[in-house]
């Protein structure tokens, strides 16, 4: 079996713990975290499993590395420590490890990564023999393999669109969602995430990536951003109150461009209220799906809705493209080291898995 260690214990790093016990080929040997008071607890109980695992969270970083696990899922966010978690990256790759992470946007798309991120990577895999693999949270597959694979299904393709449409009134992330996303926030405000440039530094490699994968010359990648006051002061389970008058919707696109037109274009929908911007895409039910939409000949649509955590379908969300990350390693493991996208890693099914009971 393939030792792996899960770094990180949030949103991501609980469905990374649960992954990594559900798959067969893969052995849960170490827990990472930062915060203290998680020191010494079960893996279990953090990944809220409801049985103990034997494996106690630790935070001493370099004695996991020295250890030289098989594999290392990061799961510690790069949204606002991206200089930290290219460290910590590269020197679990430098371990030798597999590394599978989605907190380097950058590296969704390694052949168009700027230098400065790409070379220590690749210095890594010299020094250590380890690999990477990087996909995203939003989810990754919804942005690059199943679009890609519903595109040998149509006659023609005019446009292929990725939407992730949200409710965050259930997101239990209040920093994210009232200060990255804007949510509760004066309309004079601009949100981090949105920030001009920022969409396409996150997802701007997801679309070159299809790009690439379909053959396509992309002129440019464009952005296009939208918001929306709520019209009465709404009151959330998890977050408080958002005040009328403040943000309560947010619509952007991140577009490759052929010849004047957007013909890939990765959309987000988010609120914090149903009310706010009912004229906007919504999710069939409950608080969100990922939907993929071929506009063309035939007309097609699919969309995912993937719930964990008690119901939550921003739970589920992470889930998968967590499990997209975990389900990979035994494939990378079993390849030369290297730094590889989705179009290397191939989505297969994880055999053993189907018939094992419930971690």
């Amino acid at each position: 079996m393939i030792d792996t260690v899960v770094w990180g214990t949030g949103n991501v790093g609980r469905a990374a713990i649960r992954a990594v016990v559900a798959n067969p080929a893969l052995s849960l040997a170490r827990v990472l975290v930062h915060n203290p008071e998680k020191v010494g607890r079960d893996a279990g109980n953090l990944a809220g499993l409801g049985h103990p695992l034997g494996v106690a969270a630790t935070d001493d970083v370099a004695a996991v590395l020295e250890s030289e696990p098989d594999a290392v899922v990061y799961a510690v966010s790069g949204e606002v420590r991206p200089d930290e978690a290219l460290a910590d990256i590269v020197r679990a790759v430098s371990s030798g490890a597999v590394v599978v992470t989605p907190a380097l946007y950058a590296l969704y798309d390694h052949r168009s990564a700027p230098i400065e991120i790409a070379e220590p990577v690749h210095a890594a895999i010299a020094d250590g023999g380890g690999s990477l693999f990087v996909s995203g949270v939003d989810p990754g597959w919804g942005n690059d393999v199943l679009p890609l694979l519903l595109s040998g299904l149509g006659s023609s393709i005019d446009v292929i669109r990725c939407q992730e449409i949200f409710d965050y009134s259930t997101y239990d992330q209040p920093d994210s969602v009232r200060y990255l996303v804007g949510m509760g926030q004066p309309m004079e405000y601009v949100p981090p995430m949105v920030a001009p440039g920022v969409p396409t530094m996150v997802w701007g490699g997801q679309v070159r990536l299809m790009a690439r994968a379909l053959g396509l010359e992309l002129d440019e990648i464009r952005e296009t951003l939208e918001r929306r006051p709520l019209a009465k002061t709404v009151g959330t389970a998890t977050m408080g109150e958002f005040e009328a008058g403040t943000q309560g919707a947010l619509r952007f696109e991140v577009q490759g461009v052929v010849d004047g037109e957007a013909i890939i274009v990765i959309e987000h929908v988010t609120r914090i209220h149903p009310s706010c911007a009912p004229d906007w895409p919504m999710p069939p039910d409950g608080d969100g799906a990922h939907r993929v939409v071929l506009e063309g000949r035939p007309h097609i649509e699919v969309t995912v809705e993937a719930t964990d955590e008690g119901g939550s379908r921003s739970a589920g969300g992470n889930a998968t493209a967590v499990g997209r990350l975990v389900n990979a390693i035994d494939w990378l493991f079993d390849s030369p080291p290297g730094l590889y996208d989705a179009l290397d890693v191939p989505l297969r099914p994880t055999v053993g898995k189907l018939g094992r009971k419930k971690s």
